[in-house]
């Protein structure tokens, strides 16, 4: 029988869990969005379906944003797509705030089946997600085609093409009249002497990996999404027999909308001010929108 050590009180709702298990040389990484998902969604008037899609794309900016090392560091998930119901979607994560946002055709969504593909919702799309590295002022960013049956599927292949990490993603969304509720758990193979060590994925053989990633597959939807189930709990009822399973607290999360009349007045002052004037109603007022919150901000030009 392993042991896992725990830092803190049970994980529930609208935090982040980190663990690893150094015998298998894997990581991971679990959340289960509540109250947080709620006050983001309730934003917009989206269908069942664009609610789902969005909270599945919240759970998995927070799971790749949980992995980022510095507070300002920040992570951007983005999908565009063309013939399809919804032409853009977009999360973000920093120190543990969340927002997103999706743009679709209202007209063609009432349309679409109750469930419809990922295909149907997206067309011809493609997945960026970038890294921001607040201490060096770098930008990562990797595009992957939107394939599958799900984001968490393209997820997966951007971290085996473009990071060339085997990773594994569960997800799972319960929706309900004003209480939706959606979970992930992330995990990822990070072979021995990583730098200057040959990468996982061209190596023949690595069972390792493989017993990290059946046990994840058999986690289920009842679990990620039952609140009297803590992320602890998963973790252990997953990897219980583990010599040893680390437990990290992670970030508490909330809805991170940096939306403010100083930052709209920042962005407005880079355009010239022809521009400013013709953006401006004819007492000097330009109306603001903010795609993320849905609140209208009024600048005076």
């Amino acid at each position: 029988m392993g042991r896992m050590n725990t830092t803190r009180s049970q994980t529930h709702s609208d935090e982040l869990l980190g663990f690893s298990i150094p015998t298998r040389d894997s990581r991971g990484r679990a959340v289960r969005l509540g109250p947080v998902l709620q006050d983001i969604l309730a934003a917009h008037d989206y269908p069942p379906a664009l609610k789902h899609a969005l909270a599945e794309a919240l759970v998995l900016a927070t799971l790749m944003g949980g992995l980022l090392k510095d507070d300002e560091d920040q992570l951007t998930m983005q999908a565009q797509g063309e013939g399809g119901i919804v032409s853009l979607l977009v999360c973000d994560y920093r120190n543990g705030e969340i927002r997103g946002y999706i743009e679709h055709d209202e007209e063609r969504m009432a349309a679409e089946s109750a469930n419809p593909s990922l295909d149907a919702l997206f067309g011809k799309a493609h997945l960026a997600i970038t890294f921001d590295i607040a201490k060096t002022g770098k930008r990562y960013q990797g595009i992957v085609p939107l394939e599958g049956n799900s984001l968490s599927a393209a997820v997966e292949s951007y971290f085996a093409q473009s990071e060339q990490i085997p990773t594994l993603i569960r997800t799972a969304i319960k929706l309900g009249a004003g209480h939706t509720v959606a979970a992930g758990l992330l995990v990822q193979h990070l072979p021995e002497g990583e730098e200057g060590r040959e990468r996982l994925h061209v190596e023949l053989d690595h069972p390792e990996w493989e017993h990290v990633s059946i046990l994840a597959e058999s986690l289920r939807h009842e679990e990620l999404v039952e609140p009297s189930l803590s992320l602890e709990e998963i973790v252990w009822r997953l990897y219980h027999e583990e010599d040893k399973v680390l437990v990290t607290p992670g970030a508490r999360l909330s809805k991170g909308c940096r939306c403010t009349v100083a930052h709209f007045e920042d962005v407005l002052s880079r355009f010239p001010k022809g521009e400013r004037r013709e953006m401006a109603d004819d007492e000097g007022i330009i109306l603001v929108d903010c795609a993320f919150c849905s609140k209208v901000f009024p600048i005076q030009d």
